[in-house]
């Protein structure tokens, strides 16, 4: 496995939320755009049980088991009524896991520092310590079990 970098960002967000859309958002600077630039992603595990243990143990959460078709997924728990952003983690080596340079932040919902602490006990490795990055809140970054860049 490649060394891999996985983030978790906590955004801490001036002004009114919108929630439950998938409207487009104009102002009088720049183009219409859309609310959620990403609407999916996949995490690609080695072994599909060792990555739901790492997450759920890191995230406290439950993934749900599901099949599509013949390939086992593990769907990260989402609100997709209120126009949430969703994923799922599939054993998969098309493309293999490893680390390759995308990034992706997962909202740890102010618990950024509970999160960075788990990490070393479900297998993971802390790479960087709770980070601050501007008005936009602050960064963690780990290695997980799979060798993902996340």
């Amino acid at each position: 496995m490649g060394l891999s970098l996985a983030c978790f960002m906590v955004f801490v967000v001036a002004g009114q939320r919108l929630s439950g859309t998938n409207k487009r958002v104009t102002n009088n600077t720049m183009n219409t755009k859309k609310i959620h630039a990403l609407n999916w992603f996949e995490i690609h595990a080695a072994n599909l049980q060792r990555a739901k243990r790492f997450y759920e143990t890191i995230l406290q959460i439950s993934l749900e088991e599901v099949k599509l078709g013949d390939i086992p997924e593990l769907l990260f728990p989402f609100d997709h009524t209120q126009g949430g952003v969703g994923g799922s983690i599939l054993e998969s080596n098309t493309p293999p896991p490893g680390g390759g340079g995308t990034l992706v932040y997962l909202n740890v919902e102010g618990d950024l520092d509970e999160v960075l602490g788990r990490i070393p006990d479900a297998g993971g490795t802390v790479t960087k310590s709770r980070t601050p990055i501007g008005h936009y809140g602050f960064i963690g970054i780990f290695k997980d079990t799979e060798g993902n860049s996340i």
